[in-house]
C-alpha cells in the first residue's frame, strides 16, 4: 500500500494540504519568472543579430544573451532531471530521484543512523534536561493531571471489558503474583495514606465516612437497641430504649459538631492517629510481616476455583460502573494522586535525580537494541512510496529554490559571456 495517492487516480491533490498547496503555487509562480527570463534572453539574441551589422556594440548584449541562454538552459535541463525526464525524452541519468528512491532510501535510513541515532548523542542531550522535573511540573497542573486520568480511565474501561478470566488469570499469574511476593504492602499503604494526607486530601473521604456514619446510626436505632436489651438482662425495656435514644442522639449531634467543625477536637484525633499508622506502616516489621502474610493469603485466594471470576467481576461492576459517572471516584483520586506525585517529584530533588538517571539508562538501552531497527523502518517506509509522488512532494518542497538556481544560472552565464567576450576582445 503506498503511503501516497496513486498519480493515476486523480486524487493526488487531496494529499497536498494548505502549506502544500501554498508552495505549489510559489513553484509555479518561480518557473513563469524563470522561463520568461530565458523568452527575454532569446529576443535580446535575435535583435542582436538582426541589428549587429550596423551598430558593432551590439556585440556585447549579444555575448551576455548567448551565453545567459546557454546558462539557463543547462539549469533548466539539470533542475528537470532531478524530479523527470526533460520534455519526456528518457535519456540516461535524468529522473534521478524516482529511479533511485531505494538507493535513496538506504541512504536515508543509513544517514538517520549514524548521525541522529549515536547513544552519546541522545545521552548527551537527555543530560542537559532535567526531565523528571519538567514532568512532575506538567503533572502537578490539575488540567494535565485530569487528562491523564481521562485517558487512563478510558483505557482501564476498555481494558477490562475486553478482558476475559483466562486473560485475567494469565495476568495475575504471570505479572502479578511475582511481585507481589516481594512488594512490602505495609510501606506502601503508608505512602500512599501520606500521599492522600497531603493538603487536608482525605478530608472529604472523612466528611463522606460521617455521613454514613450517621445514615447507619439511624437505620439501624431499633438494632442497637435490641442488642443493648439483650446485654442488659435487669434493666426495664422503657429504661433501655430511653438510654439507647439518648445514646444514638448524642452520637449523631457529636457527627453534626464535627461535620460543622474543621478544626474539631476528633478531627485532629484522627488526623494524629493517621499520622502515627503511617509511621507504623513505614517501619514497624509486625506490620510488614502482616503486609506479607496478607498477600500470600490473597494470592492464594484468588488461585481457588472462581476466584478470578469473582475479581473480574468486582472489577466491572466497581471500577467500570464508576468511571462511566460523570464524578467517577476513581478517576477524582486518580487525578489527585497524580497532582500530588507531581508536586511532591517536584520538591526533591534527589527523586529526580533518580529518575532522571532510570530514564537515561532506559533511553541508551532503547536505542542501543531497536536503533538499526528504526532506520531499517524509514527504509523499508520511504521504499514503498509511490515514485512519482515523492518526486512531486519533494519538488514542491524545495522547486522553489531550484528555480532561484535557473534565475541565477541566466544572469551569471550571462555575466561569464560577457567576461570571455572582453577576454577574446583583449587576446
Amino acid at each position: 500500500m503506498s503511503f501516497f495517492p496513486s498519480s493515476g487516480d486523480g486524487a493526488h491533490r487531496a494529499a497536498f494540504n494548505v502549506r502544500d498547496e501554498g508552495k505549489a503555487h510559489g513553484l509555479n509562480r518561480m518557473r513563469r519568472t524563470a522561463t520568461a527570463l530565458l523568452l527575454l534572453m532569446s529576443m535580446l539574441l535575435l535583435a542582436c543579430l538582426m541589428w549587429q551589422g550596423g551598430h558593432a556594440w551590439l556585440a556585447w548584449p549579444r555575448a551576455f544573451a548567448e551565453a545567459a541562454m546557454a546558462g539557463a538552459i543547462a539549469d533548466w535541463y539539470a533542475v528537470v532531471a532531478l524530479f523527470r525526464h526533460p520534455l519526456g525524452v528518457r535519456l540516461p541519468h535524468t529522473a534521478i530521484i524516482p529511479h533511485n528512491q531505494p538507493r535513496i532510501a538506504e541512504s536515508l535510513g543509513s544517514f538517520i543512523d549514524e548521525h541522529f541515532l549515536q547513544p552519546e548523542l541522545i545521552v548527551g542531550r537527555l543530560r542537559g534536561h532535567n526531565a523528571a522535573q519538567s514532568l512532575a511540573r506538567w503533572l502537578a497542573q490539575p488540567e494535565n493531571s485530569r487528562g491523564l486520568t481521562d485517558v487512563i480511565g478510558d483505557s482501564l474501561a476498555g481494558l477490562l471489558d475486553d478482558m476475559s478470566e483466562a486473560d485475567l488469570a494469565w495476568f495475575f499469574d504471570h505479572i502479578v503474583a511475582p511481585r507481589l511476593r516481594t512488594l512490602d504492602i505495609a510501606r506502601v499503604a503508608g505512602d500512599a495514606l501520606d500521599l492522600l494526607t497531603q493538603g487536608e486530601r482525605h478530608r472529604p473521604l472523612l466528611d463522606h465516612g460521617l455521613v454514613a456514619l450517621e445514615k447507619w446510626l439511624t437505620s439501624n436505632a431499633d438494632l442497637i437497641r435490641a442488642k443493648f436489651s439483650e446485654a442488659s438482662k435487669y434493666t426495664p425495656a422503657p429504661l433501655d430504649a430511653y438510654i439507647v435514644r439518648k445514646l444514638i442522639e448524642g452520637m449523631l449531634a457529636l457527627l453534626h459538631e464535627v461535620a460543622a467543625s474543621p478544626d474539631h477536637a476528633l478531627r485532629r484525633q484522627f488526623d494524629e492517629a493517621l499520622q502515627t499508622l503511617i509511621g507504623q506502616l513505614r517501619t514497624s516489621v509486625v506490620h510488614r510481616r502482616y503486609g506479607k502474610s496478607l498477600l500470600r493469603d490473597c494470592i492464594r485466594h484468588l488461585r481457588r476455583a472462581g476466584g478470578h471470576r469473582a475479581l473480574l467481576d468486582w472489577l466491572r461492576t466497581r471500577v467500570v460502573d464508576d468511571l462511566g459517572h460523570e464524578q467517577s471516584a476513581v478517576r477524582n483520586t486518580l487525578s489527585h494522586a497524580l497532582a500530588a506525585l507531581g508536586t511532591r517529584i517536584d520538591r526533591e530533588p534527589l527523586v529526580q535525580r533518580k529518575l532522571n538517571a532510570w530514564w537515561i539508562a532506559l533511553a541508551h538501552e532503547l536505542v542501543m537494541r531497536y536503533r538499526h531497527l528504526f532506520s531499517a523502518l524509514i527504509t523499508e517506509v520511504v521504499k514503498s512510496w509511490n515514485a512519482e509522488e515523492v518526486s512531486r512532494k519533494i519538488e514542491v518542497q524545495i522547486g522553489r529554490d531550484l528555480q532561484y538556481v535557473r534565475i541565477n544560472g541566466t544572469l551569471v552565464g550571462g555575466m561569464v559571456g560577457v567576461l570571455i567576450h572582453a577576454a577574446t576582445l583583449i587576446a
